[in-house]
Protein backbone atom coordinates (compact mmCIF):
# COMPACT_ATOMS: atom_id res chain seq x y z
CA UNK A 1 0.00 0.00 0.00
CA UNK A 2 2.73 2.45 0.98
CA UNK A 3 4.78 1.51 -2.07
CA UNK A 4 1.82 2.12 -4.38
CA UNK A 5 1.23 5.50 -2.75
CA UNK A 6 4.92 6.32 -3.19
CA UNK A 7 4.73 5.44 -6.90
CA UNK A 8 1.85 7.86 -7.34
CA UNK A 9 3.82 10.65 -5.67
CA UNK A 10 6.98 10.14 -7.72
CA UNK A 11 6.14 13.15 -9.88
CA UNK A 12 6.88 15.39 -6.88
CA UNK A 13 10.58 14.49 -7.25
CA UNK A 14 10.78 15.99 -10.73
CA UNK A 15 12.62 19.23 -11.43
CA UNK A 16 9.56 20.84 -13.00
CA UNK A 17 7.36 20.17 -9.98
CA UNK A 18 9.95 21.47 -7.52
CA UNK A 19 10.53 24.62 -9.56
CA UNK A 20 6.77 25.25 -9.72
CA UNK A 21 6.46 24.66 -5.97
CA UNK A 22 9.18 27.19 -5.12
CA UNK A 23 7.69 29.84 -7.39
CA UNK A 24 4.24 29.18 -5.95
CA UNK A 25 5.55 29.80 -2.44
CA UNK A 26 7.21 33.03 -3.63
CA UNK A 27 4.04 34.54 -5.11
CA UNK A 28 1.64 33.02 -2.54
CA UNK A 29 1.32 36.15 -0.28
CA UNK A 30 0.49 38.46 -3.20
CA UNK A 31 -1.98 35.97 -4.63
CA UNK A 32 -3.72 35.44 -1.29
CA UNK A 33 -4.16 39.18 -0.69
CA UNK A 34 -5.65 39.67 -4.15
CA UNK A 35 -7.88 36.63 -3.81
CA UNK A 36 -9.29 37.58 -0.39
CA UNK A 37 -10.11 41.14 -1.45
CA UNK A 38 -11.84 40.06 -4.65
CA UNK A 39 -13.80 37.31 -2.91
CA UNK A 40 -15.05 39.71 -0.23
CA UNK A 41 -16.27 42.13 -2.86
CA UNK A 42 -17.90 39.31 -4.78
CA UNK A 43 -19.68 37.97 -1.67
CA UNK A 44 -21.03 41.39 -0.75
CA UNK A 45 -22.30 41.92 -4.29
CA UNK A 46 -23.87 38.47 -4.31
CA UNK A 47 -25.62 39.05 -1.00
CA UNK A 48 -26.99 42.37 -2.24
CA UNK A 49 -28.24 40.67 -5.39
CA UNK A 50 -29.93 37.94 -3.31
CA UNK A 51 -31.71 40.52 -1.12
CA UNK A 52 -32.81 42.46 -4.19
CA UNK A 53 -34.06 39.26 -5.86
CA UNK A 54 -36.09 38.29 -2.76
CA UNK A 55 -37.59 41.76 -2.75
CA UNK A 56 -38.48 41.60 -6.43
CA UNK A 57 -40.09 38.18 -5.96
CA UNK A 58 -42.08 39.40 -2.94
CA UNK A 59 -43.12 42.52 -4.90
CA UNK A 60 -44.29 40.38 -7.82
CA UNK A 61 -46.47 38.33 -5.45
CA UNK A 62 -47.68 41.31 -3.39
CA UNK A 63 -50.97 41.65 -5.28
CA UNK A 64 -51.77 37.98 -4.83
CA UNK A 65 -50.83 38.24 -1.16
CA UNK A 66 -53.32 41.06 -0.65
CA UNK A 67 -56.13 39.17 -2.42
CA UNK A 68 -55.55 35.94 -0.51
CA UNK A 69 -55.29 37.65 2.87
CA UNK A 70 -58.49 39.58 2.10
CA UNK A 71 -60.22 36.35 1.11
CA UNK A 72 -59.10 34.65 4.32
CA UNK A 73 -60.43 37.57 6.36
CA UNK A 74 -63.73 37.55 4.47
CA UNK A 75 -64.18 33.81 4.96
CA UNK A 76 -63.45 34.22 8.65
CA UNK A 77 -65.93 37.10 8.88
CA UNK A 78 -68.71 35.09 7.16
CA UNK A 79 -68.43 32.40 9.82
CA UNK A 80 -70.62 34.08 12.56
CA UNK A 81 -73.23 35.09 9.97
CA UNK A 82 -73.43 31.54 8.66
CA UNK A 83 -73.89 30.22 12.21
CA UNK A 84 -76.90 32.49 12.73
CA UNK A 85 -78.53 31.48 9.41
CA UNK A 86 -77.49 27.85 9.50
CA UNK A 87 -81.01 26.61 10.31
CA UNK A 88 -82.50 28.59 7.39
CA UNK A 89 -80.83 27.44 4.12
CA UNK A 90 -82.67 30.13 2.07
CA UNK A 91 -81.47 32.95 4.29
CA UNK A 92 -77.97 31.50 4.34
CA UNK A 93 -77.91 31.28 0.51
CA UNK A 94 -79.19 34.86 0.23
CA UNK A 95 -76.39 35.93 2.56
CA UNK A 96 -73.82 34.24 0.30
CA UNK A 97 -75.31 35.72 -2.91
CA UNK A 98 -75.45 39.23 -1.46
CA UNK A 99 -71.84 38.91 -0.38
CA UNK A 100 -70.71 37.87 -3.89
CA UNK A 101 -72.83 40.57 -5.62
CA UNK A 102 -71.38 43.32 -3.45
CA UNK A 103 -67.83 42.10 -4.09
CA UNK A 104 -66.11 42.46 -7.47
CA UNK A 105 -63.28 40.16 -6.38
CA UNK A 106 -64.95 36.86 -5.52
CA UNK A 107 -66.95 34.59 -7.81
CA UNK A 108 -68.43 32.06 -5.35
CA UNK A 109 -69.03 31.54 -1.64
CA UNK A 110 -70.54 28.57 0.18
CA UNK A 111 -70.71 26.75 3.45
CA UNK A 112 -69.89 23.03 3.22
CA UNK A 113 -71.04 20.87 6.14
CA UNK A 114 -69.12 17.82 7.22
CA UNK A 115 -71.28 15.50 5.08
CA UNK A 116 -70.28 17.36 1.88
CA UNK A 117 -73.87 18.34 0.83
CA UNK A 118 -73.95 22.16 0.71
CA UNK A 119 -77.30 24.05 0.84
CA UNK A 120 -75.85 27.42 1.79
CA UNK A 121 -74.24 28.65 -1.46
CA UNK A 122 -74.09 31.71 -3.66
CA UNK A 123 -75.59 29.69 -6.52
CA UNK A 124 -78.51 31.37 -8.31
CA UNK A 125 -80.49 28.11 -8.32
CA UNK A 126 -81.94 28.78 -4.92
CA UNK A 127 -82.39 25.68 -2.78
CA UNK A 128 -80.30 23.42 -5.01
CA UNK A 129 -78.08 21.07 -3.00
CA UNK A 130 -74.48 21.16 -4.18
CA UNK A 131 -72.60 17.87 -3.73
CA UNK A 132 -68.95 18.78 -3.07
CA UNK A 133 -67.80 15.37 -1.90
CA UNK A 134 -65.84 14.84 -5.13
CA UNK A 135 -64.22 18.28 -4.95
CA UNK A 136 -60.42 18.37 -4.34
CA UNK A 137 -61.02 21.09 -1.75
CA UNK A 138 -63.41 18.90 0.25
CA UNK A 139 -61.01 15.94 0.07
CA UNK A 140 -58.09 18.09 1.23
CA UNK A 141 -60.11 19.55 4.12
CA UNK A 142 -61.35 16.09 5.17
CA UNK A 143 -57.80 14.79 5.23
CA UNK A 144 -56.49 17.75 7.24
CA UNK A 145 -59.17 20.08 8.70
CA UNK A 146 -57.91 23.63 8.95
CA UNK A 147 -57.32 26.79 6.95
CA UNK A 148 -56.47 25.88 3.35
CA UNK A 149 -55.79 27.54 0.03
CA UNK A 150 -56.22 25.20 -2.93
CA UNK A 151 -56.52 25.42 -6.69
CA UNK A 152 -59.53 23.93 -8.52
CA UNK A 153 -59.60 23.48 -12.27
CA UNK A 154 -63.39 23.91 -12.47
CA UNK A 155 -65.42 25.43 -9.66
CA UNK A 156 -68.77 23.79 -8.78
CA UNK A 157 -70.60 27.16 -8.80
CA UNK A 158 -68.58 29.45 -11.07
CA UNK A 159 -67.62 26.72 -13.58
CA UNK A 160 -64.26 28.48 -13.99
CA UNK A 161 -60.68 27.77 -12.81
CA UNK A 162 -60.62 29.16 -9.29
CA UNK A 163 -58.56 29.31 -6.14
CA UNK A 164 -60.60 28.38 -3.10
CA UNK A 165 -59.85 29.88 0.34
CA UNK A 166 -61.20 27.68 3.15
CA UNK A 167 -61.83 28.58 6.82
CA UNK A 168 -63.14 25.90 9.23
CA UNK A 169 -66.38 26.71 11.07
CA UNK A 170 -66.81 25.60 14.69
CA UNK A 171 -69.72 25.79 17.13
CA UNK A 172 -68.11 25.74 20.51
CA UNK A 173 -65.58 22.90 19.90
CA UNK A 174 -67.67 21.03 17.32
CA UNK A 175 -66.44 21.19 13.70
CA UNK A 176 -69.51 21.92 11.53
CA UNK A 177 -67.71 22.22 8.17
CA UNK A 178 -65.98 25.06 6.39
CA UNK A 179 -66.67 28.37 4.65
CA UNK A 180 -65.12 28.60 1.18
CA UNK A 181 -64.61 31.73 -0.96
CA UNK A 182 -63.37 31.40 -4.55
CA UNK A 183 -61.27 33.79 -6.62
CA UNK A 184 -60.53 33.27 -10.29
CA UNK A 185 -57.03 32.11 -11.16
CA UNK A 186 -56.99 34.71 -13.93
CA UNK A 187 -57.44 37.51 -11.36
CA UNK A 188 -54.61 36.24 -9.18
CA UNK A 189 -52.35 35.69 -12.19
CA UNK A 190 -52.94 39.23 -13.45
CA UNK A 191 -51.39 40.67 -10.31
CA UNK A 192 -47.97 39.21 -11.21
CA UNK A 193 -47.53 41.64 -14.10
CA UNK A 194 -48.51 44.74 -12.18
CA UNK A 195 -45.05 45.41 -10.76
CA UNK A 196 -41.85 46.46 -12.41
CA UNK A 197 -38.77 44.25 -12.38
CA UNK A 198 -40.55 41.01 -13.27
CA UNK A 199 -39.65 40.93 -16.97
CA UNK A 200 -38.20 37.56 -17.98
CA UNK A 201 -39.25 35.94 -14.67
CA UNK A 202 -41.74 33.22 -13.89
CA UNK A 203 -43.73 33.48 -10.65
CA UNK A 204 -45.39 30.35 -9.26
CA UNK A 205 -47.35 30.26 -6.01
CA UNK A 206 -47.91 26.97 -4.22
CA UNK A 207 -49.55 25.75 -1.05
CA UNK A 208 -47.82 24.30 1.98
CA UNK A 209 -48.86 20.86 0.69
CA UNK A 210 -46.80 21.34 -2.49
CA UNK A 211 -49.72 22.04 -4.87
CA UNK A 212 -49.46 24.83 -7.48
CA UNK A 213 -51.98 27.59 -6.74
CA UNK A 214 -51.27 30.04 -9.58
CA UNK A 215 -48.55 30.58 -12.17
CA UNK A 216 -47.68 32.85 -15.08
CA UNK A 217 -47.97 29.87 -17.46
CA UNK A 218 -51.13 28.70 -19.16
CA UNK A 219 -50.89 25.13 -17.82
CA UNK A 220 -49.35 23.21 -14.93
CA UNK A 221 -46.98 21.40 -17.33
CA UNK A 222 -45.67 24.71 -18.68
CA UNK A 223 -45.27 26.05 -15.15
CA UNK A 224 -43.31 22.99 -13.98
CA UNK A 225 -40.81 23.53 -16.82
CA UNK A 226 -39.40 26.57 -14.98
CA UNK A 227 -39.22 24.90 -11.53
CA UNK A 228 -36.05 23.31 -10.07
CA UNK A 229 -35.29 19.96 -11.66
CA UNK A 230 -36.40 16.93 -9.65
CA UNK A 231 -37.46 19.01 -6.61
CA UNK A 232 -40.84 18.69 -4.92
CA UNK A 233 -42.47 22.03 -4.12
CA UNK A 234 -43.01 20.99 -0.49
CA UNK A 235 -39.25 20.49 -0.13
CA UNK A 236 -38.68 24.16 -1.01
CA UNK A 237 -40.33 25.33 2.21
CA UNK A 238 -37.00 24.88 3.99
CA UNK A 239 -35.46 27.43 1.56
CA UNK A 240 -37.87 30.24 2.41
CA UNK A 241 -36.26 33.72 2.31
CA UNK A 242 -33.25 32.33 0.40
CA UNK A 243 -32.06 32.20 -3.18
CA UNK A 244 -30.32 29.34 -4.92
CA UNK A 245 -29.12 28.44 -8.38
CA UNK A 246 -30.16 25.22 -10.10
CA UNK A 247 -31.24 23.73 -13.43
CA UNK A 248 -34.93 23.91 -14.31
CA UNK A 249 -36.95 21.02 -15.69
CA UNK A 250 -36.48 22.37 -19.22
CA UNK A 251 -32.69 22.26 -18.84
CA UNK A 252 -32.01 25.98 -18.34
CA UNK A 253 -29.75 27.30 -15.59
CA UNK A 254 -31.86 29.69 -13.51
CA UNK A 255 -31.87 31.49 -10.17
CA UNK A 256 -34.73 30.71 -7.78
CA UNK A 257 -36.09 32.77 -4.85
CA UNK A 258 -38.69 31.48 -2.35
CA UNK A 259 -40.76 33.91 -0.25
CA UNK A 260 -43.91 33.41 1.86
CA UNK A 261 -47.14 34.90 0.47
CA UNK A 262 -49.44 33.83 3.30
CA UNK A 263 -47.13 32.39 5.96
CA UNK A 264 -47.90 28.76 6.63
CA UNK A 265 -50.35 28.51 3.71
CA UNK A 266 -49.07 29.91 0.42
CA UNK A 267 -45.55 30.55 -0.86
CA UNK A 268 -44.14 32.03 -4.05
CA UNK A 269 -41.13 30.89 -6.01
CA UNK A 270 -39.56 33.17 -8.56
CA UNK A 271 -37.66 31.62 -11.47
CA UNK A 272 -35.21 34.16 -12.88
CA UNK A 273 -32.71 34.18 -15.69
CA UNK A 274 -29.13 34.70 -14.36
CA UNK A 275 -28.59 37.44 -16.95
CA UNK A 276 -31.66 39.35 -15.81
CA UNK A 277 -30.65 39.46 -12.14
CA UNK A 278 -26.94 40.05 -12.82
CA UNK A 279 -25.66 36.74 -11.40
CA UNK A 280 -23.64 36.15 -14.56
CA UNK A 281 -21.56 39.24 -13.81
CA UNK A 282 -21.04 38.03 -10.25
CA UNK A 283 -19.70 34.73 -11.52
CA UNK A 284 -17.31 36.59 -13.81
CA UNK A 285 -16.08 38.74 -10.94
CA UNK A 286 -15.54 35.66 -8.79
CA UNK A 287 -13.67 34.03 -11.67
CA UNK A 288 -11.55 37.17 -11.97
CA UNK A 289 -10.60 36.88 -8.28
CA UNK A 290 -8.88 33.59 -9.09
CA UNK A 291 -7.65 34.62 -12.52
CA UNK A 292 -5.18 37.29 -11.39
CA UNK A 293 -3.02 35.15 -9.04
CA UNK A 294 -3.21 32.23 -11.49
CA UNK A 295 -2.02 34.47 -14.33
CA UNK A 296 0.85 35.73 -12.17
CA UNK A 297 1.81 32.15 -11.31
CA UNK A 298 1.69 31.03 -14.95
CA UNK A 299 3.84 33.93 -16.16
CA UNK A 300 6.44 33.16 -13.48
CA UNK A 301 6.49 29.51 -14.45
CA UNK A 302 6.85 30.36 -18.13
CA UNK A 303 9.88 32.62 -17.51
CA UNK A 304 11.57 30.09 -15.22
CA UNK A 305 10.87 27.18 -17.55
CA UNK A 306 12.32 28.98 -20.54
CA UNK A 307 15.45 29.76 -18.53
CA UNK A 308 15.91 26.17 -17.28
CA UNK A 309 14.92 24.42 -20.49
CA UNK A 310 18.03 25.42 -22.43
CA UNK A 311 20.36 24.34 -19.62
CA UNK A 312 18.79 21.19 -18.17
CA UNK A 313 15.46 19.92 -19.40
CA UNK A 314 16.21 19.44 -23.09
CA UNK A 315 19.34 17.40 -22.28
CA UNK A 316 17.43 15.30 -19.74
CA UNK A 317 14.70 14.58 -22.29
CA UNK A 318 17.28 13.59 -24.88
CA UNK A 319 18.92 11.22 -22.41
CA UNK A 320 15.54 9.81 -21.36
CA UNK A 321 14.69 9.12 -25.01
CA UNK A 322 17.97 7.23 -25.46
CA UNK A 323 17.21 5.11 -22.38
CA UNK A 324 13.68 4.32 -23.56
CA UNK A 325 14.83 3.27 -27.00
CA UNK A 326 17.52 1.09 -25.45
CA UNK A 327 14.98 -0.43 -23.02
CA UNK A 328 12.58 -1.52 -25.80
CA UNK A 329 15.33 -3.27 -27.75
CA UNK A 330 17.28 -0.74 -29.83
CA UNK A 331 20.68 -2.51 -29.79
CA UNK A 332 22.13 -1.51 -33.17
CA UNK A 333 24.78 0.72 -31.56
CA UNK A 334 25.43 2.40 -28.20
CA UNK A 335 23.61 5.73 -27.80
CA UNK A 336 25.78 8.77 -28.57
CA UNK A 337 27.14 11.02 -25.83
CA UNK A 338 25.23 14.32 -25.50
CA UNK A 339 26.97 17.36 -26.89
CA UNK A 340 26.76 20.83 -25.38
CA UNK A 341 25.28 19.57 -22.11
CA UNK A 342 26.45 20.77 -18.67
CA UNK A 343 29.28 18.75 -17.13
CA UNK A 344 27.06 16.82 -14.72
CA UNK A 345 24.63 15.71 -17.42
CA UNK A 346 27.47 14.96 -19.84
CA UNK A 347 29.01 12.62 -17.20
CA UNK A 348 25.70 10.77 -16.89
CA UNK A 349 25.44 10.47 -20.68
CA UNK A 350 28.99 9.09 -20.93
CA UNK A 351 28.28 6.55 -18.18
CA UNK A 352 25.12 5.40 -19.94
CA UNK A 353 27.02 5.09 -23.22
CA UNK A 354 29.65 2.83 -21.59
CA UNK A 355 27.01 0.74 -19.84
CA UNK A 356 25.00 0.26 -23.05
CA UNK A 357 28.14 -0.80 -24.94
CA UNK A 358 28.94 -3.45 -22.29
CA UNK A 359 25.34 -4.72 -22.20
CA UNK A 360 25.18 -5.04 -26.00
CA UNK A 361 28.36 -7.11 -25.97
CA UNK A 362 27.17 -9.37 -23.13
CA UNK A 363 23.71 -9.86 -24.67
CA UNK A 364 25.20 -10.95 -27.98
CA UNK A 365 27.33 -13.55 -26.17
CA UNK A 366 24.34 -14.81 -24.14
CA UNK A 367 22.07 -15.02 -27.21
CA UNK A 368 24.70 -17.05 -29.05
CA UNK A 369 25.03 -19.46 -26.09
CA UNK A 370 21.24 -19.85 -25.74
CA UNK A 371 20.83 -20.46 -29.47
CA UNK A 372 23.54 -23.13 -29.39
CA UNK A 373 21.93 -24.91 -26.42
CA UNK A 374 18.50 -24.73 -28.06
CA UNK A 375 19.83 -26.33 -31.25
CA UNK A 376 21.51 -29.09 -29.24
CA UNK A 377 18.38 -29.82 -27.20
CA UNK A 378 16.17 -29.92 -30.30
CA UNK A 379 18.68 -32.28 -31.90
CA UNK A 380 18.42 -34.57 -28.85
CA UNK A 381 14.60 -34.58 -29.10
CA UNK A 382 14.85 -35.26 -32.84
CA UNK A 383 17.19 -38.21 -32.35
CA UNK A 384 15.03 -39.64 -29.55
CA UNK A 385 12.03 -39.37 -31.88
CA UNK A 386 13.93 -41.14 -34.66
CA UNK A 387 15.05 -43.91 -32.28
CA UNK A 388 11.51 -44.44 -31.02
CA UNK A 389 10.15 -44.56 -34.55
CA UNK A 390 12.88 -47.10 -35.39
CA UNK A 391 11.84 -49.22 -32.42
CA UNK A 392 8.19 -48.98 -33.51
CA UNK A 393 9.18 -50.11 -37.01
CA UNK A 394 11.17 -53.06 -35.62
CA UNK A 395 8.16 -54.09 -33.51
CA UNK A 396 5.94 -53.84 -36.58
CA UNK A 397 8.35 -56.03 -38.58
CA UNK A 398 8.44 -58.56 -35.75
CA UNK A 399 4.65 -58.69 -35.53
CA UNK A 400 4.41 -59.53 -39.23
CA UNK A 401 6.41 -62.75 -38.82
CA UNK A 402 4.38 -63.95 -35.80
CA UNK A 403 1.25 -66.01 -36.36
CA UNK A 404 -0.04 -66.02 -32.78
CA UNK A 405 -2.94 -63.47 -32.56
CA UNK A 406 -2.32 -62.79 -28.84
CA UNK A 407 1.34 -62.06 -29.48
CA UNK A 408 0.39 -59.81 -32.41
CA UNK A 409 -2.04 -57.90 -30.15
CA UNK A 410 0.61 -57.45 -27.44
CA UNK A 411 3.19 -56.24 -29.94
CA UNK A 412 0.61 -53.90 -31.47
CA UNK A 413 -0.12 -52.31 -28.08
CA UNK A 414 3.60 -51.88 -27.42
CA UNK A 415 4.04 -50.34 -30.88
CA UNK A 416 1.22 -47.83 -30.19
CA UNK A 417 2.84 -46.77 -26.92
CA UNK A 418 6.23 -46.30 -28.54
CA UNK A 419 4.65 -44.37 -31.42
CA UNK A 420 2.89 -42.11 -28.90
CA UNK A 421 6.23 -41.33 -27.24
CA UNK A 422 7.74 -40.62 -30.65
CA UNK A 423 4.92 -38.19 -31.41
CA UNK A 424 5.61 -36.39 -28.13
CA UNK A 425 9.28 -35.87 -28.93
CA UNK A 426 8.40 -34.76 -32.47
CA UNK A 427 6.19 -32.05 -31.02
CA UNK A 428 8.96 -31.07 -28.59
CA UNK A 429 11.63 -30.43 -31.21
CA UNK A 430 9.10 -28.69 -33.50
CA UNK A 431 7.79 -26.45 -30.69
CA UNK A 432 8.88 -22.83 -30.46
CA UNK A 433 9.34 -23.14 -26.68
CA UNK A 434 11.03 -26.31 -25.48
CA UNK A 435 9.38 -26.21 -22.06
CA UNK A 436 5.81 -26.11 -23.39
CA UNK A 437 3.76 -28.59 -25.44
CA UNK A 438 0.45 -27.95 -27.20
CA UNK A 439 -1.48 -30.86 -25.69
CA UNK A 440 -4.45 -30.52 -28.05
CA UNK A 441 -2.25 -30.85 -31.15
CA UNK A 442 -0.26 -33.72 -29.57
CA UNK A 443 -3.35 -35.78 -28.70
CA UNK A 444 -4.88 -35.06 -32.11
CA UNK A 445 -1.76 -36.37 -33.84
CA UNK A 446 -1.75 -39.54 -31.71
CA UNK A 447 -5.45 -40.21 -32.40
CA UNK A 448 -5.05 -39.71 -36.14
CA UNK A 449 -1.98 -41.96 -36.17
CA UNK A 450 -3.70 -44.77 -34.24
CA UNK A 451 -6.92 -44.48 -36.25
CA UNK A 452 -5.06 -44.72 -39.55
CA UNK A 453 -3.07 -47.73 -38.34
CA UNK A 454 -5.91 -49.62 -36.63
CA UNK A 455 -8.90 -48.92 -38.90
CA UNK A 456 -8.92 -49.97 -42.49
CA UNK A 457 -11.13 -48.66 -45.28
CA UNK A 458 -14.84 -49.23 -44.63
CA UNK A 459 -14.37 -49.86 -40.91
CA UNK A 460 -17.59 -47.94 -40.21
CA UNK A 461 -16.31 -46.35 -36.97
CA UNK A 462 -16.91 -42.63 -36.42
CA UNK A 463 -14.27 -40.70 -34.43
CA UNK A 464 -15.13 -37.22 -33.08
CA UNK A 465 -12.53 -34.95 -31.46
CA UNK A 466 -13.22 -31.81 -29.43
CA UNK A 467 -9.80 -30.53 -28.39
CA UNK A 468 -9.47 -27.03 -26.96
CA UNK A 469 -6.03 -25.31 -27.08
CA UNK A 470 -4.10 -26.28 -23.94
CA UNK A 471 -0.39 -25.74 -23.16
CA UNK A 472 1.30 -28.22 -20.80
CA UNK A 473 4.76 -28.89 -19.44
CA UNK A 474 6.51 -31.95 -20.92
CA UNK A 475 6.24 -33.68 -17.53
CA UNK A 476 2.45 -33.50 -17.88
CA UNK A 477 2.19 -33.93 -21.65
CA UNK A 478 3.95 -37.35 -21.60
CA UNK A 479 1.64 -39.17 -19.10
CA UNK A 480 -1.45 -37.44 -20.54
CA UNK A 481 -0.69 -38.56 -24.10
CA UNK A 482 0.17 -42.12 -22.97
CA UNK A 483 -3.05 -42.30 -20.94
CA UNK A 484 -4.98 -41.06 -24.00
CA UNK A 485 -3.28 -43.79 -26.05
CA UNK A 486 -4.34 -46.55 -23.64
CA UNK A 487 -7.88 -45.26 -23.28
CA UNK A 488 -8.32 -44.71 -27.03
CA UNK A 489 -7.04 -48.24 -27.70
CA UNK A 490 -9.68 -49.65 -25.33
CA UNK A 491 -12.36 -47.44 -26.91
CA UNK A 492 -11.52 -48.73 -30.39
CA UNK A 493 -11.55 -52.27 -29.08
CA UNK A 494 -14.94 -52.16 -27.31
CA UNK A 495 -16.87 -49.66 -29.46
CA UNK A 496 -20.22 -51.13 -30.54
CA UNK A 497 -23.44 -50.02 -32.18
CA UNK A 498 -25.63 -48.51 -29.51
CA UNK A 499 -29.45 -48.73 -29.77
CA UNK A 500 -30.67 -45.98 -32.10
CA UNK A 501 -27.27 -45.53 -33.81
CA UNK A 502 -26.27 -46.83 -37.22
CA UNK A 503 -22.57 -47.24 -36.50
CA UNK A 504 -20.15 -47.37 -33.53
CA UNK A 505 -18.41 -44.19 -32.49
CA UNK A 506 -15.63 -42.84 -30.24
CA UNK A 507 -15.47 -39.26 -28.92
CA UNK A 508 -12.31 -37.64 -27.48
CA UNK A 509 -12.53 -34.25 -25.76
CA UNK A 510 -9.98 -32.05 -23.97
CA UNK A 511 -11.10 -28.78 -22.41
CA UNK A 512 -10.40 -26.32 -19.61
CA UNK A 513 -13.11 -26.31 -16.96
CA UNK A 514 -11.72 -23.38 -14.95
CA UNK A 515 -8.41 -21.52 -14.61
CA UNK A 516 -5.70 -24.07 -13.78
CA UNK A 517 -7.98 -27.11 -14.28
CA UNK A 518 -8.68 -29.32 -17.35
CA UNK A 519 -10.41 -32.59 -18.12
CA UNK A 520 -9.72 -35.35 -20.66
CA UNK A 521 -12.72 -37.45 -21.62
CA UNK A 522 -12.84 -40.49 -23.96
CA UNK A 523 -16.27 -42.00 -24.62
CA UNK A 524 -17.25 -44.94 -26.83
CA UNK A 525 -20.62 -46.39 -27.71
CA UNK A 526 -21.65 -49.84 -26.46
CA UNK A 527 -23.75 -52.45 -28.19
CA UNK A 528 -27.09 -53.54 -26.78
CA UNK A 529 -25.70 -56.78 -25.35
CA UNK A 530 -22.17 -55.68 -24.55
CA UNK A 531 -20.93 -55.23 -21.01
CA UNK A 532 -17.64 -53.45 -20.35
CA UNK A 533 -16.24 -53.55 -16.84
CA UNK A 534 -13.22 -52.02 -15.26
CA UNK A 535 -10.04 -53.59 -16.75
CA UNK A 536 -7.51 -55.45 -14.65
CA UNK A 537 -4.74 -55.91 -17.23
CA UNK A 538 -1.71 -53.84 -18.17
CA UNK A 539 -3.78 -51.09 -19.83
CA UNK A 540 -5.79 -50.45 -16.65
CA UNK A 541 -2.61 -50.40 -14.58
CA UNK A 542 -0.99 -47.91 -16.95
CA UNK A 543 -4.05 -45.65 -16.90
CA UNK A 544 -4.04 -45.65 -13.10
CA UNK A 545 -0.27 -44.94 -13.01
CA UNK A 546 -0.55 -42.06 -15.54
CA UNK A 547 -3.49 -40.47 -13.69
CA UNK A 548 -1.43 -40.64 -10.48
CA UNK A 549 1.43 -38.79 -12.23
CA UNK A 550 -1.07 -36.11 -13.32
CA UNK A 551 -2.38 -35.86 -9.73
CA UNK A 552 -5.86 -36.66 -11.02
CA UNK A 553 -8.56 -39.18 -10.17
CA UNK A 554 -9.63 -41.06 -13.30
CA UNK A 555 -13.22 -42.29 -13.51
CA UNK A 556 -14.18 -45.14 -15.85
CA UNK A 557 -17.52 -46.86 -16.14
CA UNK A 558 -20.71 -47.36 -18.09
CA UNK A 559 -23.09 -44.43 -18.43
CA UNK A 560 -26.19 -45.46 -20.35
CA UNK A 561 -25.19 -46.86 -23.73
CA UNK A 562 -21.62 -45.51 -23.48
CA UNK A 563 -18.40 -46.32 -21.68
CA UNK A 564 -16.69 -43.20 -20.28
CA UNK A 565 -13.15 -42.53 -19.09
CA UNK A 566 -12.90 -39.10 -17.50
CA UNK A 567 -9.73 -37.60 -15.99
CA UNK A 568 -9.83 -34.13 -14.39
CA UNK A 569 -6.34 -32.86 -13.60
CA UNK A 570 -4.49 -29.71 -12.54
CA UNK A 571 -2.61 -27.76 -15.24
CA UNK A 572 0.84 -26.56 -14.23
CA UNK A 573 1.73 -23.19 -15.73
CA UNK A 574 4.52 -23.20 -18.33
CA UNK A 575 7.50 -20.96 -17.64
CA UNK A 576 7.70 -19.59 -21.18
CA UNK A 577 5.22 -17.03 -22.40
CA UNK A 578 1.97 -18.33 -23.83
CA UNK A 579 1.00 -17.38 -27.39
CA UNK A 580 -0.15 -13.79 -27.55
CA UNK A 581 1.34 -12.99 -24.15
CA UNK A 582 3.37 -9.80 -24.35
CA UNK A 583 5.87 -8.91 -21.66
CA UNK A 584 5.09 -5.60 -20.06
CA UNK A 585 7.96 -3.14 -20.28
CA UNK A 586 7.79 -0.23 -17.87
CA UNK A 587 9.39 2.91 -19.26
CA UNK A 588 10.12 5.60 -16.73
CA UNK A 589 12.55 8.42 -16.31
CA UNK A 590 12.59 7.99 -12.55
CA UNK A 591 15.21 5.64 -11.10
CA UNK A 592 12.77 3.70 -8.91
CA UNK A 593 13.80 0.64 -7.06
CA UNK A 594 12.55 -2.55 -8.66
CA UNK A 595 11.51 -0.87 -11.92
CA UNK A 596 11.66 -3.02 -15.06
CA UNK A 597 13.13 -1.67 -18.29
Amino acid sequence: MLRRLGDRLDFTKGLGFRLAALLSVAILPIGMISLIQNLNLSQEAERSAEIALLGRTASAAAGERALLQSALGSADALGPAVLEALDDPRACSDLMRNFIERSATYVAALFVPSDGLATCTSSRNGQEVVDVRTSPAYEAFSASPGTLVTSIDRGLISRRPVVSVIQPLYRDRELLGYVAISLTQELLRSTHAMYQGTDGARIVTFSHRGEIVTSDAESAEEASAFLPRGAELSSLLSRTETTFRDSSNNGESRVFAVVPVVPGLVYAIGSWSPRTVGFGGLQLSRFGAFLLPIALWLVSLAVAYFAVFRLVLRHIRELRGQMRRFAIGSRASPPPVLEGAPTEIADVSQTFHNMARILIRDEEAMEAAVAEKTVLLKEVHHRVKNNLQLIASIINMQSRVIDDPDAKRVLRSVQDRVAALATIYRNLYQAEHLDAVQADRLIGDIINQMANASLGPGAGLRIDTQLQPLTLLPDQAVPLSLLATEAFTNALKYAGIAPGDDQPWVRVSLKSTEPGRAVLEIVNSLGACEQQSEGTGLGSQLIEAFSTQLEGDAFSGVEGDTFVLRLPFRVEAAQSAAPGDVRNVVLTSAARGGARH
